[in-house]
């Protein structure tokens, strides 16, 4: 199988998983962490809100408890979500390299909020305001199909230096 194969098989695969064969960036904001610190494992444990209520918040992670992926460091609250972050780390890391969702359906990379989030088909998305929230909760489906449409195009492209707007996160925690 000659490179040219490989890499057109690769990338089938990719889409067919729907997972991208290169990622870009990660979102890391002014805490030096990925999803602003927050334990990307502990979202799984949360019963989801209705469509149209806040979401409860997920746990901070700790300084002390890290890992490594995609070129960012992410917290964890204990080993065991550390543990099973290392296990599969696609799984917990959020869509699009932890930048806002409705944006990527946009067109465009903005910060993610860690604590505007959702999670559709076992997969973790972030918005960056209550009120994108709201545009996309009108239509996740199609929100989503638009954003996987986009991505491909703006995924390799730098991560926002944007601050998330009117946030400041608590975590990570330094115990």
């Amino acid at each position: 199988m000659t490179a040219r194969n490989t890499t057109a098989l690769t990338l089938a695969l990719a889409a067919l998983w729907g997972v991208s064969a290169h990622a870009g960036p990660q979102f890391v904001d002014e805490t030096g962490f990925a999803v602003s610190g927050y334990d990307v494992v502990s979202y799984r444990a949360l019963d989801q809100s209705p469509v149209g209520q806040h979401q409860p918040e997920p746990l901070p992670g700790r300084a002390s408890i890290t890992a490594e992926y995609n070129g960012a460091t992410f917290a964890f609250a204990s080993e065991e979500n550390r543990a099973a972050f290392l296990q599969d780390p696609a799984r917990y890391a959020p869509q699009y390299d932890g930048h806002c969702a409705y944006g990527v359906s946009k067109g465009g990379k903005v910060p993610g909020n860690p604590t505007l989030w959702r999670i559709v088909d076992d997969r973790l998305y972030l918005n960056i305001t209550e009120n994108v929230v709201g545009f996309w909760e009108e239509d996740i489906p199609g929100n989503i199909s638009l954003a996987e449409g986009n991505w491909p195009g703006i995924e390799a492209g730098a991560a926002s230096e944007s601050p998330i707007p009117n946030y400041t996160s608590p975590a990570p925690s330094s115990e």
